[in-house]
């Protein structure tokens, strides 16, 4: 089992590595792959010190799974040429995710659909991960209508630039700027770049990948995504109106055995989900369960997870683990 972090340099490829060592994740060889000024650097990992090399040696030495996250020009030219040695390719960034012809999957709801002839697989996005998965039962159960959603998200998913823009403005410093307003003290309505319909791209990500999820284009999604000066995860209000009533009651025991879901929802003692607490934690966190009064048929809830984790690296490695599992990957065929 020869396995690839694309992007190991990164935010995201780091946390890959954690989750990898975390999970135990079964490989035989491990290479560790980033872009040109990278290329040398050496990376101590598992008692092993590994020197990262560039994508064209990485293609050439076929691994077998290669988890990518290297931004989406880099997975639309070079997960094909991965895929076109046979490697399996797990990609994180949005470049497949809208094609129809690959996957987009989140294991605790759609993993089913993948064969062991899907070569290139996406990852969906943070936020879309995070909801979607304490909503699979009550769709199964209620069958959503629609979903309001309003996200609250860590710098961290813009990347570390990001982090580091926080953190020299909370210092005083002057630095690099990736945002187009002081993030410190403040609260961006804008999350990647605005579209012709007044919505960013982040917001139709939401809308979008939700329905090819569930396959299901009858669920109406409206989003609006904010960027907060927080690490430690993202957090969502959510509002889903559905065809059928539900018992309240029932839909707390729902969150509590759903898979990959962890209800907090005491707020009597102040129990809720909040992202200082869902860092570094591979589930979902779920609480402020109620009705909406003002509407039939609908439910409000928080919604917390680490968007490096579940939303990112932590999804990934159990797509490859799903695979792994269930004899999808050739290697393990043979």
């Amino acid at each position: 089992m020869k396995l690839a972090v694309v992007g190991a340099t990164g935010l995201v490829g780091s946390e890959i590595l954690e989750v990898l060592e975390e999970r135990n994740f079964r490989y035989d060889e491990l290479l560790l792959v980033a872009s040109e000024r990278s290329l040398g650097k050496k990376i101590e990992y598992c008692g092993t010190s590994y020197s990262v090399i560039g994508l064209t040696e990485a293609v050439a030495k076929k691994p077998d799974v290669a988890i990518f996250s290297a931004g989406g020009s880099t997975s639309l030219e070079w997960a094909p040429k991965f895929a076109e040695v046979g490697t399996i390719v797990i990609d994180n960034s949005s470049a497949w995710r809208m094609n129809p012809n690959n996957k987009l999957i989140v294991p605790e709801i759609n993993a089913k659909e993948l064969t062991i002839d899907h070569r290139v697989i996406a990852n969906p996005n943070c936020s879309t991960i995070q909801m979607v998965v304490p909503l699979k039962p009550l769709h199964e159960k209620y069958k959503i209508k629609r979903i309001v959603v309003s996200t609250y998200q860590s710098v961290t998913g813009t990347g570390k630039a990001a982090v580091d823009q926080l953190n020299n403005e909370r210092a005083g410093k002057d630095g690099e700027k990736v945002y187009p307003h002081q993030i410190d003290m403040n609260v961006l309505p804008h999350i990647d770049v605005f579209l012709d319909n007044g919505y960013t791209k982040e917001e139709m990500k939401m809308v979008n990948e939700t329905k090819k999820i569930f396959s299901d284009d009858s669920i109406q999604v409206t989003a609006t995504t904010v960027r907060l000066p927080v690490m430690g995860g993202h957090s969502e209000s959510v509002n889903i109106e559905f065809e059928n009533d539900f018992d309240l009651d029932e839909v707390k025991d729902m969150m509590a055995k759903a898979d990959g879901v962890i209800l907090q929802d005491d707020p009597a003692n102040n129990v809720y989900p909040m992202p200082l607490n869902a860092h570094k934690k591979d589930e979902v966190f779920v609480g402020r369960l109620r009705r909406d009064e003002s509407q039939s048929n609908t439910l409000n809830m928080w919604i917390v997870a680490d968007n490096l984790r579940k939303g990112a690296a932590t999804n990934a490695v159990q797509i490859a683990e799903y695979m792994m599992e269930h004899h999808l990957i050739p290697l393990l065929q043979d």
